[in-house]
């Protein structure tokens, strides 16, 4: 058994639970995540910077630590919080447990807490900032610590790093891979359709870019508010009027439309987990995404020519874009569904699909 430690929530909530992990005080932004497997996916998911993730499924860590299902190489999220984790795993790809890997990352843990208590207040007040700590005081000097927290600059952090290449088996086409926190599985994905991959880090000029004469750009996942990556915007939009076929996701997806001329919002408590529905307008098929993101393009305000291609089944915000006037398409969901579904991957073929046209047209 763990000591005890605490969950204190910047409405002054506290609950009570044990340590497990990493051990310490750490301040963070709670968010939750729905799904039934893949936590080891979600734990090294980039996009999860700065936040103390709950899992709402009630235990954890039954299937050990595998590090080939990793999506990155490190975790970057502040602290994970679970009802109870599996303390003996058991499964043939296991190489570890889920109390070993945390405290090897330095990531604190929290467990016996009411998790489904908890993730209703974030349901019905929104996201919130909140402590882990030994203590269970919410003192004034406490509030405005939380109130003040803000997660600041995380693709900066996540997505900065030297130009790498993966080459794939037939090496049919060439994609630039703008890194602004990848899940690894996007690159696979590309890589397993013929694509030598050159992912570029999230600041990289849209010249540099352009340099190796791409046959393609991918706008990756990430972390954190796409208004704030002003500078990254500017480069997106100088690719986009290249006419370059593009396939962006998740934070990808916002920022080439924030780059055409649309706005974004936070939303209430935001889409995590692999179990989204995301509705198909152009044929009204439902399919079973997965999903993690806090903000999200308003759909009245996209440009003329862009057009919505899927909406959330719940809130009906946007959830994909297809412009009239280039060769782009983006979706909000995680086609390369890592942890989630599969029913999207057909996404990579579309974007394969777009480059062989676009291709044939230059030729031609």
């Amino acid at each position: 058994m763990g000591n005890k430690a605490y969950l204190i929530l910047e409405n002054g909530k506290i609950f009570e639970g044990c340590s497990f992990g990493s051990t310490g005080e750490v301040v963070g932004e709670v968010v939750f995540t729905t799904a039934m497997t893949g936590y080891l996916e979600t734990l090294t998911d980039p996009s999860y910077y700065g936040q103390i993730v709950v899992q709402t499924f009630p235990l954890i860590g039954n299937y050990g630590v595998i590090p080939s299902d990793f999506e990155s190489k490190t975790p970057h999220l502040k602290a994970y919080i679970v009802r109870e984790w599996c303390q003996e795993p058991s499964n043939f790809r296991c190489e570890g447990d889920l109390d070993t890997f945390l405290k090897e990352k330095g990531i604190i843990g929290l467990y016996g807490i009411d998790t489904r208590a908890l993730t209703r207040i974030v349901r019905e007040h929104g996201v919130m900032n909140a402590i882990i700590s030994d203590k269970n005081e919410f003192t004034d000097e406490l509030k405005e610590r939380l109130h003040r927290y803000k997660i600041e600059k995380p693709v900066d952090i996540v997505g900065n790093h030297a130009p790498s290449t993966l080459i794939s088996e037939k090496s049919t086409f060439k994609v630039a891979l703008l890194d602004f926190g990848a899940k690894k599985s996007i690159a696979d994905e590309l890589v397993k359709r013929g694509c030598d991959v050159t992912i570029f880090g999230a600041d990289t000029k849209a010249a540099e870019i352009l340099a190796i004469k791409p046959d393609g750009v991918m706008l990756t996942n990430g972390p954190g508010d796409p208004l704030d990556n002003t500078s990254i915007i500017e480069e997106i939009k100088k690719l986009a009027e290249k006419k370059i076929p593009i396939f962006g996701i998740c934070l990808g997806h916002q920022l080439l439309a924030l780059s055409q001329g649309a706005t974004s919002e936070k939303l209430k408590y935001g889409h995590r987990g692999g179990n989204q529905p995301a509705i198909e307008l152009k044929t009204g098929k439902v399919y079973i995404t997965s999903q993690n993101h806090g903000y999200a393009i308003i759909s009245d305000t996209l440009p003329k020519g862009a057009n919505l291609s899927y909406i959330n089944a719940n809130d009906k915000t946007c959830e994909g874009i297809v412009y009239d006037y280039m060769p782009a398409f983006t979706v909000q969901f995680h086609p390369e569904a890592s942890c989630g579904p599969l029913d999207t991957r057909f996404l990579f073929d579309q974007f394969i699909a777009l480059m062989q046209e676009v291709n044939f047209n230059a030729v031609k």
